[in-house]
Parts: structure tokens; C-alpha cells; sequence
């Protein structure tokens, strides 16, 4: 132990020795993770926003379903219904990690205003539990859904532009119910929403479920969406839910399941982040290295005076790879301090964005440095310095003492 801080105070006074070039090493380091940690907090919160509105405007965090209604709902989603009323919804609700369960029921068709016929994918919903569950579903004008509509219908923003219509304009439903039978309807548009998800906006339709019941011909729910309190609970809470519910009667599935869109874009971004962090790594090694063999070959007789006192190869080479750490451990440090103000200055401005391809509305974005992503840097900066020293003090425990003693004579 008394060894180790000793090669550590030998070390620290070696660095102080060159300020300048141990200045800029550790600038080299500290500049790069500012640069992770700024671009990996911006996809990390693009990661958060996009999951949340992903959850709150279409999926909920759990779904459950009849087994086999996604492999074949969609040809015949009648065939897997489940009931109106259930003892299981009622449980559900009771569980701890559940703040809202809501039924849906599935349906599509064509939606007509005067001569404009467009087809739509509809959703019976039930409007008070849905005002919790699909907070993200934005207003664009006219109002949300209520329980006391009867005959209302709330169009996303591209199928309404599609229709050419407005809030307080009628539009007629003409679907194929569940008994193959034609049925039609016509509803007046309490208003108008949009997402995040462009495709969703361009076709989706809502009702009151009761009147889709009705629309339909049928009894029961295609879908029971459930929000949670946390959605870093979603995987326990589907264990629970598989655990007390019987598998030939139901399927629950988590959100990340079904959100397909979400989850290629999570390994496009990685990709790209990791492709930075390969790039910022080699620019700390490619620097560290050069730094760290400048030194060696500044103190060449000083190593061979060294060595030929007593001490062994191994102490030297340990000694360069402690102070390569040493800039690793100061500049990750500093790289992750400023990395964090700089965010949190950014974050707090707003950065503003255009418009998603597809979308008319921007947003501001923020960076979300996590602990994750800090810790990641600190390691990043440990690795690379570790693996930037590794040569020039092998170089160096290698010296041939008589010529190095020699070598400024």
C-alpha cells in the first residue's frame, strides 16, 4: 500500500513536471467526453421523449390480448375478444404498479365527407380512462372525447386534412360488422389530434367504445392498454400479470414489443453514438500515446539512472502506466464535470428543433446526461489512457541502462 502511494505522488510530481504537455492531454480527454456525453445525452433524451409519446399516445405499457390476436387479429380481430366486464380488469387495477387500465376495441373502414371517401383505422376507447393512458395525444383544435358523447368522433390531423373537415363537421362511418353485414354511421368531429408518429395521424379515428360496440355488432374489448406508474417497472409488471393470468386465455405483451419503429431507431442511434465513441477513443489513445512517448524519450537518462540504482523494470513500466491513468482519472473528471454543466445550460435554454420529416409541429430537445452515460465516459477515459500508455512504457522498461545513461553526452 505505501508502495502504490508512493508511485502515485512519483507520478503526480512527473506530470506537474511538463505542465503544458499534461495540460493538453488532459484537454484531449476532457474535450472528448464533453463531446460524448453532449451527443450521447441528446440521443438519450431522444430515446425518453420517443419511448414516453410511443407509450402515452398509442401503446400503454402493457397490452393484453387474446393469444394469437396480433399473428391474426388483424384479418379477423372479432375472433378475439375479450369480455365487457372481467373480475381479471377489476384485479388489475388493484395492482400497485398500475396507475390506469383501459378497454379498446379494434376496428376499420371508410371514413366519407361529401364526396371525399378515405379509409381510416378506428378505436373504440373509453374517454376517461384514455385521458390518462394517452396523454401525448396532442389537441390541434375542437376537444378530446368526453363519456357523455354519443355520436363524436376525434380524427387524427392527416385524416382530417385527407377529409377536408373540421371540428363540428359531420363525417359517415361505413364498416363491414362482425357479422359481415354492411353498417354505417354518421358522427359529428369533436376535434382534431396529432402525435409524433405522422402514420398514425394520417388514418387513425376514436369513438366512444360503447358506440363502436354498437358500430360493430359485438360485445367486448380487442385490447386491454394498461399504463403503469413507472415505466421502468413495465418488466416486472408483465411477470406479475403472466404469472396470475392463464396463458391460454390471455397474452400480455410489454409496450417494447410492439413499438417495432421505436426499437430500430434505438439501434440506428446506438450505432451512430458508438461509431463517436470508436472516433473520440482513437483521437485519446493517438494523443495520450504521443504524449506519454515524448516524455520517455525526454527522461531517457533519467530512466537509465533510475534503473541502474535499483529499480526494476516492472516499477518503471508500472510507473508510466499510472500516469497515463492519472490524466485518464483528471481529465475524466474534468471531461464529465463540464460535460454536465454545459447539458444542464443547454437544457435549460432549449434547443429548438424543426419539424420531424412529415410533421408541422417542432420541439425543443434537452441532453440527459445520465449516470449511465457519466460513468461510460469515466470508463472511456480510463481505457483509452490505459491502453495509450501501454507502449511508451514498455518502451521505456525496455531501455538499455548504459545507453541510456549515455544518451545526452
Amino acid at each position: 500500500m505505501n508502495n502504490l502511494l508512493t508511485e502515485l505522488r512519483v507520478a503526480i510530481r512527473n506530470l506537474r513536471r511538463n505542465r503544458n504537455r499534461t495540460l493538453v492531454a488532459l484537454l484531449t480527454v476532457a474535450s472528448g467526453l464533453i463531446a460524448y456525453l453532449l451527443a450521447g445525452g441528446f440521443i438519450e433524451w431522444i430515446f425518453e421523449n420517443m419511448r414516453e409519446s410511443t407509450i402515452r399516445s398509442q401503446l400503454g405499457h402493457v397490452q393484453i390480448v387474446k393469444p394469437g390476436y396480433f399473428e391474426k387479429g388483424i384479418a379477423d380481430p372479432y375472433s378475439f375478444l375479450l369480455p365487457a366486464k372481467s373480475t381479471e380488469v377489476e384485479a388489475i387495477k388493484q395492482l400497485p404498479e398500475v396507475a390506469s387500465v383501459a378497454q379498446r376495441l379494434a376496428f376499420s373502414g371508410l371514413s366519407s365527407h361529401g364526396d371525399t371517401t378515405v379509409s381510416f383505422i378506428g378505436e373504440g376507447i373509453e374517454p376517461d380512462h384514455e385521458a390518462v393512458i394517452s396523454d401525448q395525444i396532442h389537441i390541434r383544435s375542437g376537444k378530446n372525447l368526453s363519456q357523455n358523447d354519443e355520436k363524436a368522433a376525434l380524427l387524427g390531423e392527416g385524416l382530417a386534412k385527407n377529409l377536408g373537415v373540421s371540428p363540428g363537421d359531420t363525417i359517415v362511418l361505413l364498416v363491414t360488422a362482425a357479422n359481415g353485414t354492411p353498417n354505417a354511421i354518421e358522427l359529428k368531429i369533436s376535434g382534431i389530434f396529432f402525435t409524433s408518429a405522422k402514420e398514425f395521424d394520417d388514418s387513425a379515428l376514436r369513438i366512444p367504445i360503447n358506440l363502436a360496440r354498437k358500430l360493430m355488432r359485438v360485445q367486448g374489448a380487442t385490447s386491454w392498454v394498461l399504463l403503469l406508474k413507472d415505466t421502468k417497472s413495465t418488466t416486472q409488471a408483465v411477470e406479475q400479470l403472466r404469472a396470475s393470468l392463464p396463458a391460454n386465455t390471455f397474452e400480455v405483451t410489454p409496450w417494447m414489443d410492439l413499438a417495432d419503429f421505436y426499437n430500430k431507431t434505438v439501434v440506428l442511434f446506438g450505432k451512430q453514438i458508438n461509431l463517436m465513441k470508436s472516433i473520440i477513443a482513437l483521437i485519446i489513445i493517438l494523443t495520450i500515446s504521443n504524449t506519454q512517448t515524448m516524455s520517455v524519450l525526454e527522461r531517457t537518462t533519467e530512466i537509465g539512472t533510475i534503473m541502474a540504482i535499483g529499480l526494476r523494470r516492472s516499477q518503471v513500466l508500472r510507473m508510466f502506466i499510472i500516469e497515463g491513468i492519472l490524466i485518464g482519472v483528471f481529465g475524466g473528471i474534468v471531461g464529465i464535470t463540464l460535460g454536465y454543466g454545459i447539458a444542464e445550460i443547454l437544457s435549460f435554454i432549449g434547443i429548438p428543433m424543426p419539424p420531424p420529416p412529415g410533421m408541422e409541429t417542432g420541439f425543443t430537445a434537452q441532453i440527459n446526461v445520465t449516470f449511465l452515460l457519466a460513468t461510460d465516459a469515466l470508463a472511456l477515459a480510463l481505457v483509452t489512457t490505459l491502453i495509450a500508455s501501454i507502449m511508451p512504457a514498455w518502451k521505456a522498461s525496455r531501455m538499455n541502462i548504459v545507453d541510456s545513461l549515455r544518451c545526452n553526452q
